[in-house]
């Protein structure tokens, strides 16, 4: 009978948790979310020697005292679910750092396997690790990985099996010193006997009533003689405060780093140029996180960016358009032969071809910017990023993590939305949420891509960086005047990590941008090519009407709608109902036109320049940038909010888009 157990991930952010779920578990991964709340949950397996092995990636934690609702979620499976083995995933590079969770669980009594990761960074520092020594002192085995090339991984596979098997609890013990340990006695002597919840030891419940846990003062109420309890842990506390001469919380994570100090003195040793190595990248940090210069470089890299974007992606395009037009010809051409109806080869040549094509077209300038986003990512300069946009946010009234949500909208916004919940207070959480649709994403870049490239090829790289530094700004002027008038609070100063630089590795760049990309072709296989039969019904019936004429359904919606665009320059139905449907999913717009027009690429291009003047396909651009965001967008506000936050998204949006956009083509007119 195969044997089955269950294993927790758990980690700091930044620690490469998830890169080695994906190593052990590969693609027999399921997402989901966790019970009661919108967190992606990840989950997968792996077989070893007969042993089913169940992996869950819990969220990046710092400790066991949760302030987010990211970390909440990671606490209450460590504490409550009771793994049968918790892998603790670090950065061996940051050794003392990292450690700090390591004690919270093995206080707990967690049965522990700790995986010393990015080990060839740490090589590279000039450091080295005795990892026997540390397994020795710490009493649980001790992994090296290098998880980014796959590295570490059957060994890794080994100890967790053998960890499952052979359970021991850990026996390393943090002291406190005789002040604080004298309070542990006291409050472990009152909590003697009594029915803790499963999974917890009497020593690490007398550390979290000394720290006034609130979970665990919560969790207290429950037993007998609650009120007695609680009371003796704050008088307890109070008294040690008073001997220590400082506030007792702050003490015991001094304790905590203390030893962990000692702990990897005693066991890593530094070679000569580790410190010139350090000094290389505080020199390269001295200039891109400058008050001065950091935000020209962070604005050069856009631009420099979307350049590469145009000027290597634009000759493939060129390529599959030719294969589409080539397609659309053939697939009429054969089907006229064979005497297919009219309706069914206007669908495939006019509709799906031309449609899906459109879109299709733009892949090699999207997976360019994934692949750069990606790089730029893995090499640490994001987090740099976020760090130099703190002083703008911050002199805003927002909080400089924002940005770090914000930044993953230009991949994609519902990534975005999701990753605000790693920001502690609920007002920034909603506030970042509520203008991360400003932010300029992949699915927005065909209609840049077609549009630029038609009405500006010199400069069409350019006209989308500022198009992307629009969002940027609408973005942090949008949450202010929303702070103003709806949350009111004081803004936390940005403490974050800024990972070390790191040389980003060919397979793991590649990876992530073939994920993306599957994403955007997943897409166009499924939402795209619906949507635009859809446009094709509307347009092809009633049988009478040409096709997308005035007459037809699709002319009489886009006929409605128009007048209400005729102020941003592009009142005529063509453009109405790109922006209608554009509501399904982004790309979808360029679709829309493809279908309507019946062309794609070269042909597309030439149709649009019949009805549009650079002023005004700006002023479209602007409008695709701001209003309503996709439906998956919308969806995914209202799971991590409410209605009402999602109908002021939704509302607040479409005004902005429009008056911007009139405000746009009315002054270039007057220019």
């Amino acid at each position: 009978m195969k044997r089955e157990i269950k294993v927790a991930l758990a980690g700091n952010p930044n620690s490469g948790k998830t890169t080695v779920f994906n190593n052990l578990t590969g693609s027999h991964q399921h997402v989901g979310n966790w019970p009661g709340v919108t967190v992606e949950k990840k989950e997968g397996k792996f077989t070893y020697q007969g042993t089913e092995v169940t992996v869950i990636d819990l969220p990046g934690t710092y400790s066991l005292s949760a302030y987010s609702l990211d970390e909440r979620i990671a606490r209450d499976f460590l504490l409550h679910e009771t793994p049968d083995v918790v892998v603790v995933i670090i950065d061996a590079s940051n050794l003392e750092r990292n450690l700090y969770l390591l004690c919270h669980l093995l206080e707990l009594g967690t049965n522990v396997v700790l995986d010393l990761n990015m080990m060839d960074v740490v090589e590279n520092q000039g450091i080295k690790i005795d990892t026997s020594k540390l397994s020795r002192i710490l009493n649980v085995p001790v992994i090296e990985t290098v998880a980014n090339k796959n590295e570490g991984m059957e060994g890794l596979k080994v100890a967790i099996v053998t960890a499952a098997e052979n359970k021991r609890s850990p026996t390393f013990k943090i002291d406190y010193g005789k002040v604080i340990e004298e309070g542990i006695t006291e409050l472990s002597e009152l909590l003697k006997d009594k029915a803790l919840p499963r999974g917890y030891t009497l020593r690490w419940v007398a550390v979290k009533l000394l720290e006034a846990d609130p979970e665990i003062l919560e969790n207290v109420e429950s037993l007998p003689q609650a009120q007695q309890i609680q009371k003796a842990a704050l008088e307890c506390s109070a008294r040690l405060e008073r001997r220590l001469g400082y506030d007792l919380e702050t003490a015991l994570v001094e304790r905590r780093y203390g030893l962990l100090e000692g702990l990897v003195r005693e066991c890593t040793e530094r070679h000569l140029g580790v410190e010139r190595r350090h000094e290389i990248s505080d020199q390269i940090d001295r200039v891109v996180t400058n008050k001065l210069l950091g935000i020209p470089i962070f604005l050069g890299l856009m631009w420099l960016s979307f350049q590469l974007v145009f000027t290597v992606g634009s000759p493939l395009a060129g390529l599959i358009d030719s294969f589409f037009g080539w397609l659309g010809d053939t697939t009429s051409g054969a089907l006229e032969a064979i005497g297919s109806p009219g309706w069914f080869s206007s669908l495939l040549a006019e509709g799906v071809i031309s449609g899906v094509g459109s879109v299709l077209v733009f892949l090699p300038n999207i997976l360019l910017l994934f692949l750069i986003i990606a790089i730029l990512e893995d090499s640490g300069y994001m987090a740099r990023a976020a760090f130099v946009m703190d002083r703008i946010m911050h002199a805003l009234g927002l909080h400089g993590k924002s940005f770090i949500p914000m930044i993953l909208g230009f991949g994609c916004n519902i990534p975005g939305i999701m990753a605000t919940r790693t920001l502690k207070s609920e007002k920034d959480r909603i506030l970042t949420i509520l203008v991360n649709p400003l932010m300029s994403c992949s699915a927005r870049l065909p209609i840049y891509v077609l549009f630029a490239g038609t009405f500006f090829p010199e400069r069409q790289g350019l006209v989308v960086f500022s198009l992307y530094l629009m969002g940027i700004v609408l973005a942090i002027l949008v949450a202010r005047l929303f702070k103003s008038i709806f949350f009111k609070h004081e803004v936390a100063p940005l403490i974050m990590e800024l990972p070390p630089y790191r040389l980003p590795q060919a397979r793991g760049v590649l990876i992530h941008m073939w994920e993306r990309g599957s994403l955007f072709l997943k897409k166009a296989g499924t939402i795209i090519a619906g949507g635009v039969v859809l446009i094709w019904l509307l347009a092809y019936f009633p049988l009478h009407a040409e096709y997308a004429s005035a007459q037809s359904l699709i002319g009489k919606l886009g006929s409605f709608v128009a007048p209400l665009l005729k102020p941003a320059g592009f009142g005529f139905p063509q453009a109405a109902v790109a922006l209608i449907f554009g509501i399904l999913a982004k790309e979808v717009v360029v679709g829309t036109l493809g279908t309507l027009y019946s062309a794609e690429g070269v042909a597309l291009k030439a149709a649009l320049l019949q009805h549009f003047t650079p002023l005004s396909a700006y002023a479209f651009m602007v409008m695709s940038l701001i209003y309503i965001p996709c439906l998956a967008a919308i969806a995914t506000i209202k799971r991590e909010t409410n209605w009402k936050w999602t109908g002021l998204a939704v509302g607040y949006s479409l005004i902005l888009g429009w008056v911007v956009a009139v405000l746009i083509y009315q002054i270039g007119r007057l220019l």
